[in-house]
C-alpha cells in the first residue's frame, strides 16, 4: 500500500510561482512512475505532468509545458512540481498519483492518489 501526501499549495498572484511536493510512503517509490493531475471546479480531472521511475523521462500537458517542471528525489521518496508563471486558469486542486506503468497520462492507470492540495491563482 502506497500513501501519498501533497503539500505546497496556496494562493499566489498571476505570474508567481509555487512548488508542490508529494511525499510517498509504503511500496517501492523508486520503481513507480509518478504523475500530477489537477481538477478545477466543474471540470474533469486532467493530466498535468509525469516522471518515469528513474526520472529519465518527463512529460507535460501542452497547457503547462515550459512553465512547470516535474522532478523526483528517490532518496527522499518525494516528487515535486515546480510551477512558474502561474495563470488564473491553473487554479485547481492538484493531486499526485503513482503508477506501475512506465508511462501513462491516463488517470485510470494510476492506482494510488494523494488527497490533493489547493492552488489558487489570482488575477
Amino acid at each position: 500500500q502506497v500513501q501519498l501526501v501533497e503539500s505546497g499549495g496556496g494562493l499566489v498572484q498571476a505570474g508567481g510561482s509555487l512548488r508542490l511536493s508529494c511525499a510517498a510512503s509504503g511500496g517501492t517509490f523508486s520503481s513507480r512512475g509518478m504523475g500530477w493531475f489537477r481538477q478545477a471546479p466543474g471540470k474533469e480531472r486532467e493530466f498535468v505532468s509525469l516522471i518515469t521511475w528513474g526520472g529519465g523521462d518527463t512529460y507535460y500537458a501542452d497547457s503547462v509545458k515550459g512553465r512547470f517542471t516535474i522532478s523526483r528525489d528517490n532518496a527522499k521518496n518525494t516528487v515535486y512540481l515546480q510551477m512558474n508563471s502561474l495563470r488564473p486558469e491553473d487554479t485547481a486542486v492538484y493531486y499526485c498519483a503513482s503508477t506501475n506503468l512506465y508511462y501513462s497520462s491516463n488517470a485510470a492507470s494510476y492506482d494510488y492518489w494523494g488527497q490533493g492540495t489547493q492552488v489558487t491563482v489570482s488575477s
